[in-house]
């Protein structure tokens, strides 16, 4: 199993997806410098968080035309795994990999706290080992992590059953007081129509050991490499 991570002018969590890979999960990982015009070959690539070229413009807007971005691009359309995590998520929404878009929090507040995912849907290679209806607890912290489509868009995401994780409280249940950051109808996380592709605003790879308070995010990267394993 090997890992892909790609890295930016101002990524924060590449390292941190680094470790886990190589250290918690005992696989491969590579990084992929964000200005290489060939890239590696890898069972996932993963868009870390962080501020790609300092959130110029808008976040992730300038990170989706480097040259590795590109070849990530290219290879999801292929059928390759990719997973957005935070500004990797905003990433994947500006490259069109993914629909939507994440603006300002409705408090245009920066927010930095550990919160509840329900898992809404299993059939993707990121969810697979996981229990519908699950409750993760994952952290967050963004200041633009608000998910916005249009109706369109948004009736096709859940025709298609491509929301994957809303924000939700300890019981399960989506509430407007479980929504940290006011994303329409509590949306953490979507996927595209083909299941390859992955984003999110929470971030599982800080969720992998109990010494930060949780480790419901390994259970994300276990069923990925589970997934490959069984084809």
């Amino acid at each position: 199993m090997h890992f892909g991570i790609l890295q930016f002018p101002g990524s924060n969590c590449d390292q941190d997806m680094y470790h886990v890979a190589t250290k918690v999960l005992g696989v491969k990982a590579t990084y992929i410098w964000h200005k290489d015009n060939e890239i590696p070959d890898a069972d996932i690539y993963v868009v870390p968080g962080g501020f790609s070229y300092g959130d110029y413009l808008r976040c992730g807007a300038i990170a989706r035309f480097s040259p590795a971005m590109k070849e990530v691009v290219d290879r999801a359309n292929k059928g390759a795994l990719v997973i957005g995590i935070c500004n990797g998520f905003q990433i994947l929404c500006e490259s069109g990999l993914l629909p939507g878009a994440l603006i300002r929090n409705k408090n245009l507040h920066f927010i930095c706290e550990q919160v509840n995912l329900l898992v809404e849907n299993t059939n993707t290679p990121f969810t697979s080992g996981l229990d519908k209806a699950q409750v993760l607890k994952i952290p967050i912290a963004h200041g633009e992590g608000c998910y916005f489509a249009e109706p369109e868009t948004l009736a096709q995401l859940k025709a298609n059953e491509q929301i994957i994780v809303r924000y939700c409280n300890k019981e399960g249940q989506v509430t407007p007081e479980s929504n940290p950051n006011g994303s329409l109808e509590n949306i953490a996380g979507i996927c595209n129509e083909a299941r390859n592709v992955f984003g999110l605003m929470p971030h599982p790879e800080r969720a992998c050991e109990p010494i930060l308070g949780s480790s419901d995010g390994l259970q994300i990267f276990q069923s990925i490499i589970s997934s490959m394993a069984k084809g």
